[in-house]
């Protein structure tokens, strides 16, 4: 069993870091790039998508106190194979997401040296800091915590410090629309800021290490998402309204920094891109460590991975499978495509976990002591709406990278069941 160690206050500052990592430094100037000012809409419409998300979460997370989250909602809610295919795209997700946030935080080291993004060093890089955090993680729980805590505040403060100063510079001029995108254009950039909103769902993942799950998740989920709705949108008024060269700019908000708070703005706004992105790994680290070990405890995986180290009591066969396979797809994958990628996987989840809610509601009828939400049934069926709309964005070539990917999981899922089934018998 897992300590139960994380507060309702570190549950908020854990999904601002799990969410606020490296995709609000990069993708400004992407999303710019594709339709213009009109980038803001679009944020604002993910941003109404993802509270929809974010409500239904909020009810099913809240009838669970078992680490799992996602994985465990489906299972309960439609069987053990949705309940796998749930979970093994949230470790999917995982592995992807780590994958384009780490290639980032190789863009910004070149802030300061363009040596490091030559292909080896890259690779050394990437190599070292996926150890350290796994060392971290290791070690147990709390230190991953603390180290959480502190990597969220050194964030979130030179982030604060760019809008502060960045809105006095804004020029009303550059918001000026020149041309008006289509509506495909349009989707599939709402589609791609799921990236940067996306990762609360992953941490719920960790539900068994909460105090007070059923009332803290709610809590946290709902105040720390709305900190990040803010945070997000106002980013990206000030890039558009400082930053003139916004859609060709690969550190937008560091460039952005430049030219209204000098080299030393922009210096601050790097370091503080590196912190958030260490710390969003570090995040990504902790959850998707838990889910070989869940996977195991609901004999879906080989049940080695179960194994709880004695003295720091962490899953560490768990651990180190999670750490190989990362760097293997961050050594492997640029940036852009990875987020689209995790974006993808990440709408397949929040479909399931919507569904959930009207099968739990449908299901367990028993059940009194959960964060109840107005008209739960309407919200979650809209909710599945605008997944479908989101996915049919979806270029061909991306879904199936997913498809394959989600065809090796059910292979793994055979074969384990195959053999549960030989040992039984």
């Amino acid at each position: 069993m897992f300590k139960r160690s994380i507060s309702k206050w570190e549950m908020v500052l854990l999904f601002i870091n799990g969410v606020i990592g490296a995709g609000i430094f990069g993708l400004p100037s992407k999303v710019f790039k594709e339709i213009g000012v009109y980038s803001l809409l679009a944020l604002i419409v993910c941003a109404f998508t993802v509270f929809i998300i974010i409500f239904c979460l909020a009810e099913v997370s809240s009838r669970f106190d078992k680490t799992g989250g996602p994985y465990l909602y489906a299972r309960t809610s439609f069987g053990p194979l949705t309940g796998f295919i749930t979970g093994w795209l949230l470790l999917l997700t995982r592995f992807i997401t780590y994958a384009a946030l780490i290639n980032l935080l190789v863009t910004y080291l070149s802030f300061f040296t363009d040596w490091i993004i030559l292909p080896i060093p890259r690779i050394i890089t990437i190599t070292v800091i996926t150890i350290f955090l796994s060392y971290i993680n290791h070690i147990g729980v709390r230190n991953s915590t603390h180290l959480n805590n502190f990597l969220t505040i050194t964030k979130l403060l030179p982030l604060l410090l760019f809008i502060g100063v960045g809105l006095f510079f804004i020029v009303p001029e550059n918001f000026e629309i020149k041309t008006t995108p289509n509506f495909s254009d349009f989707s599939s950039t709402v589609l791609l800021l799921v990236f940067v909103f996306g990762g609360f769902e992953s941490i719920l993942v960790n539900s068994g290490e909460v105090k007070d799950p059923k009332k803290n998740l709610p809590f946290a989920l709902l105040l720390a998402s709305l900190i990040i709705v803010i945070i997000y949108i106002l980013i990206q008024i000030v890039c558009i309204g400082t930053l003139p060269e916004l859609a060709s700019s690969n550190k937008p908000l560091a460039e952005a920094a430049g030219l209204f708070m000098g080299k030393t703005g922009a210096t601050i706004i790097a370091f503080g891109a590196l912190f958030s992105i260490l710390g969003t790994l570090n995040a990504i680290m902790l959850v998707g460590t838990r889910l070989p070990y869940a996977f195991s405890e609901e004999q879906q995986f080989p049940k080695a991975f179960s194994f709880i180290h004695k003295k720091y009591r962490t899953p560490t066969l768990s651990l180190i499978l999670f750490s190989v396979v990362t760097l293997i797809v961050s050594i492997t994958n640029s940036f852009i495509y990875a987020a689209t990628i995790s974006a993808i996987t990440r709408v397949m989840i929040y479909g399931i976990v919507c569904m959930s809610l009207i099968k739990l509601r449908k299901k367990d009828t028993v059940q009194k002591d959960y964060f109840k939400i107005p008209f739960g049934n309407i919200v979650a069926i809209a909710g599945v709406g605008v997944t479908i709309w989101l996915l049919s964005n979806s270029k061909i070539n991306e879904l199936r990278d997913v498809a394959i990917a989600v065809s090796v999981g059910l292979i793994i899922y055979v074969i384990v069941s195959f053999q549960n089934k030989k040992k039984m018998s």
